[in-house]
């Protein structure tokens, strides 16, 4: 989920299911207002200390991962202790009385997980279980198949860089922001498919505005 870290401004995440274990790429996403990370690796609650920076954060779905643990309340007040901004944790609404009982019996998280190394990688059990149906409105991403992802991947990897008109770039710098301005653009186009027909419409005004600078830019340096 580096790719996060690219992503400033989103909005929703829905990364259920995919044997996430790490949250760290996700403390700069200020506009975050939903997350979703049903069923993944999160091994430690301690991993809510890369979510307290976010002001926005509203919805939490973390239910059907490790760090939930044997204790159902004790888990529910951990996580309203350390996030009273949110209004719905695991598809549950969240009352004033759990944010003042979290208080009492939550845990307070006040560093980063400790950690030996990142373990961000599909475990066999997580990638046979993807097929499996999920309830959040975001799960028709989720249906974008590994398959149409790789279609995608081998559609922009077919597109010329137009920077490697510059004779300033190495080969070694051209192939790495190739593949972070993939990734970014593969990013974007699987989350187009939550959007309406007004949000599509925004874009296409965001993405004018955009193409117009930098051909005015390009005429510039001409």
């Amino acid at each position: 989920i580096s790719i996060c870290r690219d992503l400033p401004n989103i909005e929703v995440i829905t990364f259920s299911v995919n044997g996430i274990s790490d949250l760290e790429p996700l403390h700069q996403c200020q506009n975050l207002s939903e997350l979703y990370l049903r069923r993944n690796n999160i091994r430690s609650l301690d991993e809510l200390f890369y979510l307290k920076t976010l002001p926005r954060l509203r919805v939490l779905w973390l239910a059907e991962t490790p760090c939930c643990g044997p204790d159902p309340h004790r888990y529910r007040m951990t996580v309203l202790r350390n996030l009273p901004s949110l209004q719905k944790l695991d598809n549950q609404a969240v009352t004033e009385e759990e944010l003042s009982q979290a208080l009492v019996d939550g845990v307070e998280i006040t560093a980063p997980p400790a950690r030996s190394s990142v373990e961000n990688s599909w475990s066999e059990s997580t990638a046979s279980s993807a097929a499996g149906s999920t309830t959040e409105p975001e799960s028709e991403l989720l249906s974008c198949s590994l398959e149409e992802t790789n279609k995608t991947q081998e559609e922009l990897d077919t597109k010329s860089d137009p920077r490697d008109k510059y004779s300033s770039f190495s080969p070694q710098e051209t192939d790495c922001s190739c593949k972070k301005r993939n990734n970014v653009l593969n990013a974007i186009l699987l989350l187009m498919k939550e959007l309406d027909t007004e949000g599509l419409e925004i874009i296409q005004q965001t993405v004018a505005r955009r193409l117009q600078a930098f051909q005015k830019k390009e005429l510039q340096e001409e």
